[in-house]
């Protein structure tokens, strides 16, 4: 969508933006002069690790600012300086860092033997909890939200005899072939709003792999509809994030998600949730809980087993027994006894109740407080709060799609990034992330966020 300004509109967007441009360039100088010790770091890894990093999320230019140790809701860098964290490992670390349990924990799942290759116990409890609390039918384990959401497409289309992938436009579901189109894409690939493009968003995939997705946008279940009725005899399955969460975050209209339900049940597309973020974030369980809305499968991934590499995707029984007779699922370190310890702890003695309820206290402030200071010095931004996840966004009001997201500012974004960075306010590097709050934030963390970010308006502003 093109937003037409006013004349008086452009000057004071004009002024903001090279308001913006300027403070970016001398925050952005000032992170880089007091951070040599992550900039050597980042010399050394770039011998090993393409673009120095060990996930491709994580490259910044010129480099990225390397995390030496994390305690409550603080993280240190390499040259020793402390940050409030509010990136929280892009989201999985809602228990904050090195939780007393926690580390208790790993430390009686260690002792007792790290991995066996065979099913605990512990596994077991940990797939009934989670079952529990997102009214799954039967669950797999896996361990990473890539591998969650790759099984759950396989057993989709074992289920249905279809080939073709459904998803929505500009949203990511990890890094396998099936799900690498349409992943916030350049305005000149993305094609008519009534014809999503799909276009691939990597090199070395299978040359044809396009002809097996279907991109339709988010909030827009009469599109769907017409999409299904034109071809759902080849959808195997509709692939969604409940609330879109890779542009920021994006909530569902009122109605959509159950009309999206309607209408999967009536084609016989199998519907998935892709809750890697916005599970056991956004509620004790998550989109599923929150929006009152059952898909068939789910994937789960991130603040699953309190910073240890799980996941997960269950659902209705008749597809995951599926598993059962040809679909093949499999993993050496799936349901890993020191995960599932872990994981079983994080579920039932901390991501209680009232966690959640510290959530939406302490997330209900820093939003409220964001768009106070946005709304005082007159900047074209909007907040979003939901439980854990909050964001703000650089755009006026809120969003419906992914092009939406292209209306917003990353100019004033990029010129937020080092200033928080440089008043000890540690975030995620891009403007399509969101904020992670954990148990371990205190108000008084809320408060120095709020200070910081208030001064950054202000001067933006000036």
């Amino acid at each position: 969508m093109t937003t037409t300004l006013a004349d008086g509109e452009r000057s004071v967007s004009d002024r903001l933006l090279a308001r913006a441009q300027d403070i970016g360039q001398a925050e952005m100088a000032r992170l880089l002069a007091r951070t040599p010790r992550s900039a050597q770091l980042y010399e050394r890894a770039a011998r090993t690790l393409p673009f120095g990093v060990v996930s491709s999320f994580q490259k910044m230019q010129p480099y990225p600012i390397y995390v030496t140790h994390g305690r409550g809701s603080h993280v240190w860098d390499q040259d020793g300086t402390e940050y409030l964290d509010f990136h929280c490992g892009f989201g999985a670390m809602v228990v904050g860092h090195a939780h007393p349990r926690i580390v208790e924990a790993v430390h009686e799942a260690a002792s007792r033997g790290t991995h066996f290759a065979v099913t605990t116990e512990s596994a077991v409890a940990f797939a009934e909890e989670i079952c529990r609390r997102f009214r799954l039918e039967m669950l797999r384990f896996t361990n990473s939200g890539t591998e969650a959401t790759m099984d759950a497409i396989r057993v989709a289309r074992a289920a249905t005899g279809r080939d073709v992938v459904c998803k929505i436009e500009g949203s990511y579901h990890g890094h396998h072939d099936s799900v690498m189109f349409s992943i916030v894409p350049n305005a000149d690939l993305m094609g008519g709003r009534d014809r999503p493009g799909s276009a691939p968003v990597s090199k070395g995939m299978v040359k044809d792999a396009a002809k097996y997705i279907q991109v339709v946008p988010f909030n827009d279940a009469d599109h769907l509809e017409r999409v299904l009725r034109e071809r759902g005899h080849e959808i195997a399955c509709l692939i969604m994030e409940p609330a879109m969460m890779n542009i920021g975050i994006v909530v569902p209209a009122p109605g959509y998600l159950q009309r999206v339900r309607e209408l999967c049940t009536k084609f016989g597309v199998v519907f998935i949730f892709d809750e890697i973020k916005t599970g056991f974030t956004i509620a004790a369980g998550g989109a599923t809980e929150k929006f009152g809305v059952q898909p068939d499968l789910v994937c789960l991934a991130k603040a699953i087993s309190g910073g240890l590499p799980a996941a997960a995707f269950g659902g209705r029984a008749d597809l995951m027994r599926l598993i059962e007779s040809g679909v093949s699922q499999m993993g050496t370190y799936n349901g890993n006894p020191l995960v599932s310890h872990v994981g079983l702890v994080t579920l039932t003695e901390i991501l209680t109740p009232d966690a959640y309820r510290h959530f939406a206290r302490i997330g209900s402030r820093l939003a409220s407080g964001c768009q106070a200071a946005i709304d005082r010095h007159g900047i074209p931004a909007h907040t979003i709060d939901l439980g854990a996840k909050g964001c703000v966004s650089y755009r006026p009001t809120p969003m419906r799609d992914y092009r939406d997201f292209l209306d917003t500012r990353p100019q004033l974004f990029a010129a937020s990034y080092p200033w928080l960075l440089n008043r000890g306010i540690f975030m995620t590097p891009g403007d399509e992330e969101q904020w992670t709050l954990s148990v371990q934030h205190s108000d008084a963390d809320i408060d120095r966020y709020l200070e910081v970010f208030s001064e950054f308006c202000a001067a933006i502003a000036a």
